[in-house]
């Protein structure tokens, strides 16, 4: 894609289309005995017995009616735990588009989603059609030697799903998009990272955190009230103008005395419920920190294992961190002195944790090789096949873990593929990103072959 100029946008991207209603043929919960019921023992009511129904209330509150005692856990449990085996894939075409790093949901249709090769794009999982976003460029020259660049790593909606953030056509600012319409708001380009953008997190509607390699943390502060008045200008050819931003704060990675070279910011996860932020460095360190207008760090804990950490999830719920490494993953409770949840090995041929997300006690975990595993924090183990989580199934019987492995995808044969790689027909695809959208009981899942010298792309809906 070419390059745009600021206030200058190829084409106005498509307002995001509402939240379609739930299918009929969803799953539901069957709850019932078979025996009769007591004569006086109240029913139910069916509505609230629906899976598919629970969650869209819980999306948008349900307020104003009653609820049903232990009614909402025991669904929630249902839903996180039979979810994963029912899914099924279908894979998407994103054409020559090299590797998807990050992705989020829009709303039930559409998925936004950022490549290694610097594509901002929305795609529609209903009909496939893909949407590229302008990015917004730097107002200062460009540096005397521009290193090649990494793409989007980061992509992340603020708590009301008002504005967007994510890179910039430089991957060291940061870019503010209006949502539902994706129009630019404001770019993070003065005074801020002087290396790339890996990680982003909301800290609220208004502020953002931004970590990078350079090994500093930024935050920055978003008042829509204040772009107001530079978005309604507009250049002479009449294309939206975006304002200039710079950071509250800047706050550098401590130096380990072990690495001192490799303090990058790999990830970020925010602790809404106690407004902290916990960061991963890939020198093995995990760090917290107090979120407020500015960042004071908390602590740093070094991390069981040091290779390739790479991802970071937090649940709420747990008050529990997640880490991916190269072959484990790594749970902490930054207010546990000892750490009572062992670690759980991916056992992936050491291609790596690419990705983690936290929902209710359910870890999902994106491989380096092509496959989805899920595992449950309060059971520590793997949710197990159906046929191996039978009741018949023989005391002490292991059963086998669930693995979803994912399609082809498209991979570039050319002249690297055949020299080095001896033109081996198929590679795992590297999972760098997934999410979940709950209300429909979809997956999104992409990312692109794992050696970094492939060209190639891997998107999936599993539904």
């Amino acid at each position: 894609m070419a390059p745009q100029q600021t206030g200058s946008r190829k084409r106005k991207a498509p307002a995001l289309q509402e939240a379609a209603a739930g299918s009929s043929s969803q799953v539901s919960a069957a709850v019932d005995g078979d025996g009769p019921l007591p004569l006086k023992k109240p029913k139910r009511p069916a509505a609230r017995r629906s899976l598919v129904n629970y969650l869209k209330e819980r999306e948008v509150g349900a307020r104003g009616r009653a609820r049903l005692p232990g009614f909402d856990g025991e669904l929630r449990g249902f839903a996180v735990r039979k979810l994963p085996e029912l899914l099924r894939e279908r894979e998407l075409s994103l054409g020559t588009l090299n590797k998807v790093f990050a992705s989020q949901w829009l709303n039930a249709r559409q998925v936004v989603c950022g490549t290694k090769c610097n594509t901002l794009f929305v795609v529609d999982v209903q009909s496939g059609q893909i949407t590229r976003i302008p990015l917004m460029r730097d107002r200062g020259p460009p540096p005397a030697r521009a290193q090649p660049g990494c793409g989007i790593h980061a992509i992340q909606l603020n708590p009301s799903k008002t504005l967007l953030a994510t890179g910039g056509e430089n991957p060291n600012s940061l870019a503010i998009y209006q949502l539902p319409t994706l129009d630019p708001m404001c770019l993070g380009d003065r005074h801020g990272h002087k290396d790339w953008i890996f990680a982003i997190a909301w800290m609220s509607d208004t502020v953002a955190v931004s970590g990078s390699r350079d090994g500093t943390l930024a935050l920055w502060k978003i008042d829509p009230d204040i772009f107001q008045g530079s978005i309604a200008w507009h250049s002479d050819a009449g294309l939206p103008v975006y304002a200039h931003i710079r950071p509250r704060d800047v706050e550098n990675i401590p130096r380990a005395s072990t690495n001192p070279s490799n303090r990058k910011v790999r990830a970020l996860a925010f602790s809404a419920k106690n407004q902290e932020l916990g960061a991963v460095s890939l020198d093995g360190y995990f760090h917290l920190w107090k979120a407020r207008s500015t960042l004071s760090r908390l602590l740093s804990i070094r991390l069981p294992y040091c290779r390739e950490n790479v991802c970071l999830t937090y649940c709420d719920e747990l008050s529990l961190y997640a880490v991916g490494s190269q072959s484990h993953v790594s749970f902490l409770d930054p207010r546990q002195r000892h750490q009572n949840i062992r670690p759980l090995c991916s056992r992936e041929g050491g291609t790596g944790v690419r990705s983690l997300s936290f929902y209710e006690h359910i870890v999902t975990v994106g491989t380096g090789h092509g496959s989805l595993l899920f595992y449950d924090v309060r059971a520590q183990k793997f949710l197990e096949e159906r046929a191996s989580a039978s009741p018949y199934s023989s005391p002490g019987h292991a059963g086998r873990k669930l693995k979803l492995t994912c399609g082809r995808g498209w991979l570039n044969h050319d002249d690297l593929w055949v020299n080095y790689f001896g033109g081996i027909g198929e590679f795992p695809n590297a999972l760098y990103t997934h999410c979940y959208n709950w209300p429909e009981m979809k997956l999104f899942v992409a990312g692109g072959p794992l050696p970094s010298g492939l060209h190639g792309n891997y998107a999936g809906l599993w539904s």
